[in-house]
């Protein structure tokens, strides 16, 4: 390692310099030759004159455009286009300045060298880069031959993940440009593409061998080991047909990040991650009249129970977009209120008044001081036990949490005269056959009996199904997955799913539907997902 004032010259830069220098030299004789090669050798004192001063400026004017600043093993047209301007420069350079010395060369001279230059130049390069990546010949000879077992030549690395990548657009180019520079680990061979003028193409030499329904036999053929899914803005219902013709091919599917992502040139090998249930809804999002919901939520105090929950703590990130004058969230949970506390004034800052209340819904009084304090217009009631088969060994919790503890806080809220009440229910309060859905009902019967007693406050309830993240049987059936094999109460049973977003969504939305039975809203949410089914298997 040699030190250059701040800067340390390695050996390998070293080297590049030096080779450089020779084709300087052997550039200008070889184009001195190819244009009189009977009379090619000037005056010994012009021939040195010529060779140092192409040496000198060739040395300031390739550090000047970064030869030298670059990892040629990873160069793109970008690097090899501010070399060829940098042997432009140079060459110019010295023409001018020999023209001026009157001891100028022909100038068919300066052509043919910048040719032999450039060629020298960006061939040792691309060789340097090639021996980097000792795999590149053993590749060429798959692609063209997938039959080939190229591990067993002599030499070859430990056997790499052979991959196929399922879009030929950017999102593709990029992942196997990185897979190309990291030949150790991954080898892409092979490219799906929907779209039937691709399919005579190679992407950085990886052949597009057909759409989606060529998958099986091209797995087989490429002797594929996992496939990528590089379309980032892919709707669910396409995630969902690859994952079902991959699910024949026994190969793992994986997936790139969103779109947003890729282009903050985020999408990369380490960002790949697997198919998750969530991109399995098989329909887009439900979005709702969010300028009908402003209109109550902003500037006004909102207080939600159970905050820290996976359902309370993103009604809280839905109500923040609204700009409420205040937003108190009340949890049992310190930890998850104090997570949503970071998140938020990280999100928001002063922007909002955030006040974060741990306490138990079961707690008359502290329920009662802290509607008489922060006196909210709005209260989202989230706390609640939600597992059935922990309700079912132990019943008198569920009742404590779920039926007292929903009966304290509405009876608060409604002396505290606040405008609108939502209670989150569930569809297993529809005909109960556990003790988690009847004291939901329960729940759901005492908001009524308060409602009549305190006609100023609207009380509405929200009953929802299987929500995607919001631990409850999702991740038994993630587990299920991840075995082949996702079972149900009953075969016959129709399952209707829906994410954590829309499920805050819906329950925002439930005050303006108003007047609103259970039976009908939860009607309208299965209509709504209806093309969202799970069936045993």
């Amino acid at each position: 390692m040699v030190r250059i004032g701040k800067r340390r010259l390695s050996a390998r830069k070293f080297a590049l310099i030096i080779t450089d220098l020779i084709l300087v030299v052997a550039s200008l004789a070889g184009a001195l030759y190819l244009n009189d090669p009977g009379n090619f050798i000037p005056t010994p004192t012009a021939a040195l004159n010529a060779v140092l001063l192409f040496l000198v400026v060739g040395f300031f004017s390739f550090i000047t455009f970064g030869f030298y600043a670059h990892i040629w093993r990873f160069a793109s047209i970008a690097q090899y286009m501010q070399l060829l301007l940098g042997i432009v420069v140079q060459t110019s350079i010295c023409w001018g300045l020999m023209l001026v010395a009157q001891s100028a060369l022909p100038f068919p001279v300066y052509i043919i060298y910048m040719m032999l230059f450039a060629f020298g130049a960006a061939g040792t390069r691309i060789a340097y880069r090639a021996g980097m990546n000792n795999s590149m010949v053993r590749d060429l000879l798959y692609r063209r031959w997938p039959q080939f077992n190229h591990n067993s030549l002599p030499g070859s690395a430990p056997k790499r993940r052979r991959i196929m990548i399922i879009g030929a657009g950017v999102s593709g180019y990029q992942l196997i440009r990185e897979m190309l520079q990291r030949p150790e680990l991954y080898e892409p061979v092979a490219v799906i593409d929907d779209n039937p003028l691709t399919h005579t193409y190679r992407v950085l030499g990886v052949p597009v061998v057909g759409g989606r329904e060529d998958i099986p036999a091209a797995v087989k053929q490429y002797r594929v080991d996992d496939i990528i899914l590089a379309i980032p803005s892919a709707p669910r219902q396409t995630v969902r047909a690859f994952v079902d013709i991959c699910h024949t091919t026994g190969c793992e599917l994986k997936m790139v990040p969103l779109l947003q992502d890729l282009f903050d040139g985020k999408v990369s090998i380490s960002a790949i991650k697997n198919v998750d249930i969530d991109d399995l809804l098989g329909r887009d999002e439900v979005v709702l009249d969010t300028n009908a919901i402003s209109g109550y939520l902003e500037g006004e105090t909102v207080l939600v129970t159970g905050g820290g929950g996976s359902i309370g703590s993103e009604l809280c990130r839905q109500i923040a977009r609204f700009k409420p004058r205040r937003l108190i969230v009340f949890d049992i949970y310190e930890n998850n209120a104090y997570q949503l506390q970071y998140e938020l004034s990280a999100a928001y800052g002063n922007k909002m008044d955030l006040v974060i209340l741990i306490g138990s819904v079961r707690d008359e009084k502290r329920l009662l001081s802290v509607f008489q304090e922060y006196k909210p217009g709005v209260v989202f009631h989230a706390a609640a036990h939600k597992h059935v088969p922990l309700m079912q060994d132990s019943p008198g919790e569920a009742v404590k949490n779920n039926i007292i503890g929903t009966r304290n806080t509405a009876r608060a809220a409604a002396r505290a005269g606040v405008k609108r009440f939502v209670l989150i229910s569930t569809d297993k309060a529809v005909r109960p056959t556990n003790v988690m859905g009847a004291t939901k009902r329960f729940a759901e019967l005492v908001i009524q009996s308060i409602a009549a007693d305190y006609p100023n406050t609207r009380f509405a309830a929200v009953r929802f199904g299987n929500v995607l993240g919001d631990g409850s049987v999702i991740p038994l059936f993630k587990q299920q997955i991840a075995r082949a094999a996702v079972t149900v109460t009953h075969p016959d049973i129709t399952r209707y799913f829906m994410t954590i977003p829309e499920a805050a969504r819906l329950v925002i939305q439930a005050v303006l539907n108003w007047p609103i039975t259970l039976e009908s809203s939860y009607s309208t949410w299965a209509s709504r997902c209806a093309s969202t089914t799970w069936h045993a298997t």
